[in-house]
C-alpha cells in the first residue's frame, strides 16, 4: 500500500490498479474473441524455428549488455567516480518534485460514472455486433469521448479491450491533472510544479509505451517474428551504454561537410571559445560587423545547420560581416569557471572584432543563456562608459527576469539543486547529458515516450534530421557557473534586481541599458516562455522592438524565409503587458528574419567593401584553422 502521504507513490500505485484492473477486464474479453488483426491463425515448424531464434539473439544482446556494464561499473569503481546515469537522475527527479496534499488521487465520483458509461457503451456496442456473428465496426473517431494521436491507429479501435484501454486511460489522466487544478491553499509554483509531475507520470505510465498493452507493437511483433524486438534491443542497449536517448541517424550528418558548412575561419580563440569570420559572398558588406553569441548550453551551429536553414549563411548572403562565438564544452580544467568568464568572454570578442576590422562598434545577438549573459554585459559596458562599443543589441528567446521562467522551474528546488552540486562535484563539471534529459522531460511525449515506442517496440530505423541530430549533441557545463546560475537567475531572480549582482568586479544594473536592442520571443516556447521573454521590455531604458515569432524556442528562431512557414506579430512594443501586445499586433506570415534585417539597416547603413580582412584567409590572415573549429567537435 502507498504511503498515502507521497502523491506520486500514491498516483504510480492508483495507475498500477487501473491497469490491473483493465488488465483482467481484457483477459476475459479476448479469451470469448480473438482478436484476428494481432495473433496468427497457425504456426509452422519453420515459425517456431524463427521465434526462437529471436528468444536467442534477444538473450545473447542482454548477455553481453550486462557484461559491459559490470566492466564498466568496474573501471568506475577502480577510478573512484561512481555517477548515475542521466535517466537515472531523471527517474529519481521526477520523484523530487514536491509533495501533494492528502488524497489527490483518490478517484472521483465522477470519474466513476463516466468510465461506467465508458464500458457500457463500447460493449453494448461490440456485443450487439458479436451476437450477429462477426466484430462490430470500429466506431468512429469522432464519436469517442477523448481522441489522442498516440492511439490514432485503428487498432486501438478494431478490438473493445483496446478501445476501452486506451479511452480510460485518456479519461483517468484528465481527472488527475484535474484534480491538481481544484486544489485549494496551493501558491502559483506549487500547482504548477504539481501539474508538472502528474503529467509526466501519466504520460510514462500511457498504455501505448508498453508491448503487451500495444496493439500496434504486438501486431508488428506477429509479422516479424519478433524481428522488431530484436531491433529495438539493440537500440535500447545502444542508448543505454551512451547514457542518452538516440532520435536520429547518428552516422547521417559531419560537422563541416553537411551541418556547420558555411565557410569561414576561426580568427581567434582563448580557453573558453573560439571566434569563427564567415567568409562573405557580397562585393560590399554593411561597415558594422555582426558578433552572434550562442548559449554554450548546445552547440552553436543551431544557427548553422544544412544550408537552406543556415541563419548565418543567409546573413552572411545579405551583406553582413558575421562573426559567431563557438564555446568550448567544459571539462575539468573548466572547475573554476564562473559566469563573470562568460561576461569576460563576450566583452573580449566584441574588443576583438572592433580591433580586427578596425571598427567602433557591433551589432551582438544573445540567443538564450547568452542573451542572458549579453545584458549583463551591456549593463556592464554601460557603468564602465562604454556602451557605445555594442552599436544595437538583438536578443533570441532570452530571458531576464525569470519570476514567469516555465516548466524549467520544476528542475530547480532546493532538492535538485543538491543533486546536480553530488553530480558535478567529482569533475568539475555537470556532463551535458543530464541536462539533455531534462530538456526532453519538458516535452517527454515527443520527445520521449515516442522514442520508446517507435524505436524499442516497433524496432523502427532512426530518421536523419538535422535539427534532432543537434539536439543530441550535447555539451558540458561548467559546475560552478551552472550552480550559480540556477540559484541566482532561476531561483532567486538577482538579475533585474539593481546591483544584487555582480561580475568582473561591477554591479549590474539592466534599467540603466539604452542599447538599441531588438526582442524576439517565441509563442509556443516551453523553455523561455514568451511571457518571461517580454519582461526585458519593462528593464532596459533604450529604444525597444518586440517581435513574437509563431512555433518556439528553435523552431522559432530558425525559419528561413525560403521555407514560408509560420509567422510572426509586430505591435506596440511599449505595452504594459504582453497581453496588451498581441492586441495590438498585427501578424504577419512566414519568416521574420527580413523584418530584422530591415531593424537592423535602420541602425546603421553604412557599406564597405568585402576585402582585406573583412575576408578571412586572406594573405597574411591565414587563420587559426577552417569553420566550424576544433571546439565544436570537442566531446
Amino acid at each position: 500500500m502507498a504511503d498515502d502521504t507521497d502523491p506520486m507513490a500514491g498516483a504510480a500505485e492508483s495507475l498500477k490498479g487501473f491497469f490491473a484492473m483493465q488488465g483482467e477486464a481484457m483477459r476475459a474479453m479476448m479469451s470469448g474473441q480473438d482478436p484476428e488483426s494481432l495473433l496468427p491463425q497457425t504456426m509452422t515448424s519453420g515459425d517456431m524455428a524463427e521465434w526462437a531464434a529471436t528468444g536467442t539473439q534477444l538473450q545473447q544482446l542482454w548477455i553481453e549488455f550486462a557484461t559491459h556494464q559490470a566492466t564498466s561499473a568496474a573501471e568506475k569503481a577502480a577510478k573512484g567516480t561512481n555517477l548515475m546515469d542521466p535517466a537515472q537522475w531523471l527517474a529519481i527527479s521526477h520523484g523530487m518534485l514536491g509533495q501533494m496534499p492528502k488524497g489527490m488521487v483518490d478517484a472521483s465520483a465522477k470519474f466513476a460514472q463516466d468510465n461506467l458509461q465508458l464500458w457500457s457503451g463500447v460493449m453494448e456496442r461490440f456485443v450487439a455486433g458479436a451476437t450477429g456473428g462477426a466484430v462490430a465496426a470500429a466506431p468512429d473517431p469522432a464519436a469517442l469521448p477523448k481522441s489522442d494521436r498516440r492511439f490514432a491507429d485503428p487498432a486501438w479501435r478494431d478490438h473493445p479491450a483496446f478501445l476501452l484501454l486506451h479511452q480510460t486511460y485518456l479519461m483517468m489522466a484528465d481527472y488527475f491533472r484535474s484534480a491538481v487544478k481544484g486544489m485549494d491553499g496551493l501558491d502559483r509554483a506549487k500547482r504548477q510544479q504539481l501539474d508538472f509531475a502528474v503529467s509526466a507520470l501519466t504520460e510514462a505510465m500511457s498504455p501505448d509505451n508498453f508491448l503487451g498493452l500495444n496493439p500496434v507493437v504486438l501486431k508488428r511483433t506477429m509479422e516479424t517474428k519478433g524481428a522488431n524486438l530484436v531491433r529495438g534491443m539493440q537500440h535500447l542497449i545502444n542508448d543505454m551504454k551512451r547514457g542518452q536517448l538516440t532520435h536520429t541517424d547518428p552516422n547521417a550528418f559531419r560537422l563541416g561537410e553537411n551541418l556547420a558548412a558555411t565557410p569561414g575561419k576561426v580568427v581567434h580563440e582563448t580557453a573558453l571559445y573560439q571566434l569563427i569570420q564567415y567568409s562573405p559572398t557580397t562585393e560590399t558588406m554593411l561597415d558594422v560587423p555582426l558578433i552572434i553569441f550562442p548559449p554554450w548550453i548546445n552547440r552553436f551551429y543551431i544557427l548553422d545547420l544544412t544550408p537552406k536553414k543556415s541563419f548565418i549563411k543567409w546573413a552572411v548572403d545579405q551583406g553582413i560581416s558575421v562573426f559567431v562565438v563557438s564555446w568550448k564544452s567544459a571539462d575539468a580544467t573548466m572547475a573554476d569557471v564562473v559566469w563573470d568568464d562568460y561576461i569576460r568572454a563576450q566583452m573580449d570578442a566584441i574588443d576583438h572584432v572592433r580591433a580586427r576590422l578596425d571598427v567602433a562598434a557591433v551589432h551582438a545577438i544573445g540567443y538564450c543563456v547568452a542573451g542572458t549573459t549579453l545584458a549583463a554585459t551591456l549593463a556592464i559596458l554601460t557603468r564602465r562608459g562604454e556602451a557605445d562599443k555594442v552599436k544595437s543589441a538583438t536578443f533570441f528567446t532570452a530571458q531576464v527576469d525569470f519570476e514567469k521562467s516555465g516548466d524549467l522551474k520544476n528542475f530547480i528546488d532546493d532538492g535538485q539543486l543538491e543533486m546536480i552540486g553530488q553530480l558535478s562535484s567529482q569533475q568539475g563539471y555537470l556532463d551535458g547529458r543530464y541536462l539533455a534529459a531534462a530538456f526532453n522531460a519538458l516535452r517527454g511525449r515527443d520527445l520521449i515516450w515516442n522514442y520508446v515506442v517507435n524505436n524499442y517496440l516497433l524496432g523502427e530505423d532512426y530518421p536523419a534530421f538535422d535539427l534532432l541530430h543537434w539536439n543530441g549533441d550535447v555539451t558540458n557545463l561548467p559546475a560552478k557557473w551552472h550552480g550559480a546560475y540556477l540559484r541566482d537567475l532561476y531561483r532567486d531572480n538577482k538579475l533585474v534586481v539593481p546591483d544584487a549582482l555582480e561580475a568582473d568586479g561591477t554591479p549590474i544594473d539592466l534599467t540603466q541599458v539604452a542599447t538599441p536592442s531588438f526582442v524576439q520571443a517565441g509563442r509556443e516556447d516551453h523553455i523561455a516562455p514568451a511571457e518571461s521573454v517580454w519582461r526585458i521590455t519593462q528593464h532596459f531604458s533604450g529604444p525597444m522592438d518586440f517581435l513574437l515569432a509563431g512555433s518556439g524556442h528553435i523552431a522559432g528562431v530558425v525559419n528561413p524565409p525560403a521555407a514560408g512557414k509560420y509567422q510572426y506579430w509586430i505591435g506596440d512594443s511599449t505595452a504594459p503587458s504582453l497581453k496588451a501586445f498581441v492586441e495590438s499586433a498585427t501578424e504577419h506570415p512566414g519568416s521574420w528574419w527580413p523584418h530584422w534585417l530591415e531593424w537592423l539597416h535602420r541602425q546603421s547603413d553604412a557599406r564597405v567593401p568585402a576585402t582585406g580582412k573583412r575576408a578571412p584567409g586572406g594573405k597574411g590572415d591565414p587563420g587559426i584553422e577552417d569553420a566550424p573549429g576544433r571546439f565544436v567537435k570537442t566531446r
